[in-house]
């Protein structure tokens, strides 16, 4: 006879099943995005719990982006901000050690048709934009730090053109990988010229509205960036945060090597007698 294998029910947290609840209502579209939630103490009655199960399941929402206080107290429903749900998928990829090989290849296919479609629908402002940001990163070639974020402000501005939001949602978790990438890349190769022509030739693609050269560019800028890669001498395979890691302890090595002055030999030599 066969023994049924029960397991232990695990109940989720009240609170937690409050948060899931409304963000049901939400997701469904009952309750719209601008529309004004009851107050925690009717909330509490409609779920049978007490006010403080019902904050806690309210912070949960709000941490998530899809409810805002206005005014002090009074509860709105609210769309997440892309940042909310990029800073969500990213703490998944790093947990998950998703190394540079696999971060090329999702962003290979993708950046390409950004830029194809950024060409078709690109307006006039954003374009004064991307030009804006190449000349910030132009002067920005003597700091790392600040040239990877310029460098993703300018890939996000593009998506931003497509007016595509799947674009958009798509690439900004992906997009925050690439500054551990770029603080492995910069600090040894010093590409920040490449980078920056790269995107001068992406910009006059676009205003030509050439959507093929723009995609044929992009290719070729990302072809480029894992060249760039391959030079540092990481394994394609390490984990980002780990391959970032490992490459500021290359890097200060190589510093501290370039400022230890060189030994030289100290064998003697015979002086020559001077003439008389």
């Amino acid at each position: 006879m066969a023994v049924a294998r029960f397991q232990r029910l695990e109940a989720a947290p009240a609170y937690r099943t409050v948060a899931a609840s409304i963000e049901r209502e939400i997701v469904a579209g009952r309750i719209k995005p601008g529309d004004q939630l009851p107050t925690e103490m009717a909330l509490a009655e409609t779920f049978g719990v007490n006010r403080s199960t019902v904050r806690e399941g309210i912070r949960l929402l709000e941490d998530g982006g899809m409810i805002e206080r206005r005014n002090g107290k009074r509860l709105y429903v609210s769309l997440p901000h892309f940042q909310t749900l990029a800073s969500r998928a990213t703490r998944a990829l790093v947990v998950h050690e998703v190394t540079f090989r696999e971060l090329w290849e999702a962003s290979m296919p993708l950046e390409p048709e950004i830029a194809f479609h950024a060409a078709e629908r690109i307006t006039a402002g954003e374009i004064e934009d991307l030009r804006a940001n190449l000349a910030a990163m132009s002067a920005a070639r003597d700091d790392t730090e600040l040239f990877v974020k310029l460098d993703m402000e300018f890939h996000e501005l593009l998506a931003k053109a497509t007016k595509n939001r799947v674009f958009i949602l798509a690439r900004e978790p992906i997009s925050l990988l690439f500054l551990p990438a770029g603080k492995i890349i910069l600090p040894q190769l010093r590409t920040e010229q490449r980078v920056v022509d790269a995107h001068g030739e992406l910009i006059a693609m676009l205003e030509r509205r050439d959507a093929v050269g723009a995609r044929t560019w992009m290719m070729k800028h990302m072809v480029d960036f894992k060249r760039a890669y391959d030079r540092t001498g990481l394994d394609l395979d390490m984990p980002l945060y780990a391959a970032m890691q490992r490459s500021k302890q290359l890097y200060a090595s190589n510093e501290e090597a370039a400022r230890t002055p060189r030994r030289t030999s100290r064998k003697a030599t015979a002086r020559k007698p001077d003439a008389a």
